[in-house]
Parts: C-alpha cells; structure tokens; sequence
C-alpha cells in the first residue's frame, strides 16, 4: 500500500497538493494507480486544497492525530527546524505518510517540495 503524506502552507490549492503527489510518484516510478490513501497532520485535516485533492484522486484522506505524527516523527529522513517549531515534527509529509502506512512502513521517496506544498510516500501493509 502506498500512503501520500502532505504537508502544505495555508491555502494551498488541489491543483498545487496533486502536483507534489505527481512529483513524488515520478520520482518513484509510480503511477497514480498505486496510491491508495493520502494523509496529513489533523491540524491541516482541513485545509481545502488537501481535501479536494483527495477527492479529486479518488482515494481516502486520513488525519493523523499529533501524538501519532510524534512517534513516526522519530523516523523521517528530512528535518525542517521551521516545521519542527510549528508542527513539533521535522516533516509532516514524512511523519503523516509513515504513521498512516502502519508499524511496518518505510518511506520510499522523501520529502518533494512542489510550490506550497510537500510529498512523501510510504509503503506499508495496511493503514494503522
């Protein structure tokens, strides 16, 4: 299962969060067929452009609540001072796609950044 984790700054469009997902899936050899769910912090759970991405992908949205992002935090392979002091993890595309991918999961494209808008991708077993 492949697990898109989204960062974003405030009022980011669909079009901007597809273009980060697409970036990443390139970058992986991947097609949007593979994706299977997109997660995010549930700070930004709410943000318009990741909601309407998902819907317009066609796959789940998941908020990853902050303790969770916390422990798969101690995993990511980027670290961001700025979205550690706001966010209380070094990446939040990285941290949300691991949580969400399971106890298993490892990150198979690191944090891409697309305009406003940051990717990750996850593999795992099942959702968590």
């Amino acid at each position: 299962m492949i697990v898109a984790g989204i960062g974003c700054r405030k009022g980011a469009a669909a079009a901007e969060i597809e273009a980060a997902i697409a970036a990443a899936l390139a970058q992986a050899g991947l097609g949007i067929a593979a994706l299977r769910m997109i997660a995010t912090s549930a700070a930004k759970a709410g943000e318009r452009g990741i909601v309407d991405a998902a819907a317009s992908m066609g796959v789940p949205l998941v908020a990853v609540a902050q303790e969770d992002l916390a422990v798969a935090g101690v995993r990511v392979t980027t670290r961001s001072e700025r979205v550690l002091a706001l966010a209380g993890v070094p990446s939040v595309a990285e941290a949300a796609a691991l949580a969400a991918a399971g106890v298993a999961a490892r990150l198979i494209v690191t944090r891409v950044v697309v305009g406003p808008a940051t990717c990750a991708l996850a593999a795992g077993e099942a959702a968590s």
